[in-house]
C-alpha cells in the first residue's frame, strides 16, 4: 500500500503540485481579497485559468483526480462570505420571507423594511447587504429558486453564514450532478468524457457559483440532466426536468422554439405541454393578480434599464453620443429592439439548421445564447456559464476563453461610482469575435 502510494506520487508529481497551487490561490480568492483590488483579482484569476489548463492536459483522464481537485477547490470557500457579490443578501431575505409564507413578487424590501412586525431574521444587515438596486425591485428569481431559498435559509437558521454555507452546499451537489450527467451525455454523443473538466474545474464557474453563489449551476443540473434524458429517448421527463431548470433561471426558455424541429410537430406540441404544466404547478403557489404584473416588470428591468460589460450595446451607445444622443433614452430604446432580434435570431436557427440530431440541437443552443449575449445591454461574468456548458458538447472553444477573458470586467469595481473600462471591453469582445471568425473558417475549412 506505502510502495504504490508512493510510486503514484511519483508519476503524478507536477499535477499534483499544480492541484496544490490551485487550492492555495482559490484559498487567497476566497479569503484574502477585496474586489476592488483589481491588479491582484486579475492575477489569481489568469493563474488559476492557467493552472486548470495544465490540470486538464496532464491528467485528463485520471477523472478521480480531477473531480477531487475541483471539489476541494469547492470546499476552499465553504466558511466565507462572497467577495464579488452582494445577490447572496437578497438570496437570503427572499428565504426568509419564503419561510414565513410571505409572497417575495408582491413587496419590495423598501417597504417591508419600515413594517414594525417584520419577522426576517437579520432584516436590517440582509438589507442594507443586498444594496439600494436591488431593495427597490420585486424579486426576479424564478420559484424553484425560491423554494431552495427557503430550505437552505431553513437549514442556515439564524445565521447568515449559516444560509451562505447552506446555499454553497446546494451549488456544490448541483456542480456534481453536472459533472456526473454531463459525463455521461458527452459519451452519448460520442465525445471525449474529459471536455467535462472544462465546466468542472474552469475558475469561472467554481467562483462565480461556490463563491459567489450564483445559481446557474442549479438550473445547469436541471438543463444537461435534461439534455441527458433525450439522448436516451426518455422525452417526456426531459421534459420535466427542463421545466425545473427554466424555473430556477429563466434563461432555458430561449430554446424552447428549437424543438420544434428537434422532434417535428406533433411530439413537440406533447413536450411544450409537459413544461407549461410543469411551471404551472411550481408557479402555482406564488401565484397572485399582482404576480404577473409584477414580475414581467422586473424581468422588462433587464432589458431597458440595466447596462454592463456590453458587446454591441457599447459601440452603438458610443455612436449614438456622438451624435448627442442620451444615453438614458437610448438603452430604453435598444431594450424595446434586442427582444426583436433575439426572436427573430432564434427562428432563424429553429428553421434553417437540422436540430433533429441532438449534438445540431446544442449547437444551435449555443450559437442563440452567444449572440443573445453580443446584443445584450448587461452580460455578467456568470451568466457565460452557462455558454461553457453548451460548448463542451460542440467542437467550439470561444466559450472557455470567454470565460477567461470576461474578469476584465471586473475593473469596474476598482472605480468609484463602477465605472466600466471601454478599452478593456474592447479588447475582451475583439479577442471573442476573431477567436469565433477563425473557428467558424476552421470548421468551414474542414468541411
Amino acid at each position: 500500500m506505502a510502495n504504490s502510494t508512493i510510486i503514484y506520487l511519483k508519476l503524478h508529481k507536477v499535477p499534483l503540485i499544480l492541484a496544490l497551487l490551485s487550492i492555495v490561490f482559490y484559498y487567497t480568492f476566497a479569503y484574502h481579497l477585496e474586489r476592488t483590488d483589481f491588479p491582484k483579482l486579475l492575477g489569481l484569476f489568469a493563474a488559476l485559468f492557467f493552472l486548470c489548463y495544465k490540470l486538464i492536459q496532464f491528467e485528463k483522464w485520471n477523472f478521480k483526480l480531477l473531480l477531487a481537485v475541483g471539489i476541494l477547490s469547492r470546499l476552499v470557500f465553504l466558511l466565507t462570505e462572497p467577495n464579488l457579490s452582494q445577490d447572496f443578501y437578497r438570496f437570503i431575505w427572499d428565504g426568509q420571507l419564503v419561510l414565513n409564507f410571505i409572497n417575495p413578487y408582491l413587496e419590495v424590501p423598501n417597504s417591508l423594511i419600515s413594517k414594525p412586525n417584520l419577522i426576517i431574521q437579520n432584516a436590517e444587515q440582509l438589507y442594507q447587504g443586498m444594496g439600494s438596486l436591488s431593495a427597490k425591485h420585486f424579486s426576479n428569481y424564478p420559484p424553484l429558486n425560491q423554494l431552495l431559498f427557503a430550505l437552505t435559509t431553513f437549514l442556515g437558521g439564524k445565521s447568515i453564514l449559516g444560509s451562505v454555507i447552506a446555499l454553497r452546499g446546494i451549488i456544490i451537489l448541483a456542480d456534481v450532478g453536472v459533472f456526473y450527467f454531463g459525463r455521461k451525455l458527452l459519451k452519448k454523443l460520442n465525445r471525449s468524457p474529459h471536455l467535462i473538466f472544462w465546466y468542472f474545474l474552469n475558475p469561472l464557474v467554481v467562483i462565480e457559483l461556490t463563491g459567489n453563489l450564483h445559481f446557474e449551476g442549479v438550473m445547469l443540473f436541471f438543463f444537461v440532466w435534461s439534455m441527458y434524458l433525450l439522448s436516451v429517448n426518455k422525452w417526456q421527463w426531459a421534459a420535466v426536468v427542463l421545466a425545473c431548470s427554466i424555473s430556477v433561471k429563466l434563461v432555458p426558455l430561449l430554446f424552447l422554439p428549437l424543438f420544434l424541429t428537434h422532434f417535428g410537430l406533433k411530439r413537440s406540441i406533447l413536450f411544450y405541454i409537459l413544461v407549461g404544466l410543469t411551471l404551472v404547478v411550481l408557479f402555482t403557489p406564488f401565484y397572485t393578480s399582482e404576480f404577473i404584473h409584477n414580475y414581467s416588470k422586473t424581468i422588462g428591468l433587464w432589458f431597458s434599464n440595466f447596462e454592463f460589460n456590453a458587446g454591441l450595446y457599447n459601440a452603438v451607445k458610443q455612436i449614438a453620443i456622438h451624435f448627442d444622443a442620451k444615453p438614458w433614452e437610448l438603452i430604453k430604446t435598444y431594450g424595446k429592439i434586442t427582444p426583436v432580434l433575439t426572436i427573430g435570431i432564434i427562428l432563424l436557427f429553429t428553421f434553417l439548421r437540422k436540430n433533429q440530431d441532438l449534438r445540431v440541437l446544442l449547437s444551435s443552443m449555443m450559437w442563440v445564447l452567444t449572440l443573445y449575449y453580443f446584443l445584450s445591454a448587461t452580460v455578467h461574468p456568470w451568466y457565460l456559464i452557462f455558454l461553457v456548458t453548451l460548448s463542451i458538447f460542440t467542437t467550439y472553444r470561444y466559450a472557455v476563453v470567454w470565460s477567461a477573458a470576461v474578469v476584465l470586467s471586473y475593473f469596474a469595481y476598482s472605480q468609484l461610482g463602477f465605472k466600466e473600462s471601454l478599452y478593456l471591453l474592447a479588447i475582451e469582445y475583439i479577442t471573442i469575435y476573431g477567436l469565433i471568425i477563425y473557428e467558424i473558417g476552421m470548421h468551414r475549412n474542414k468541411s
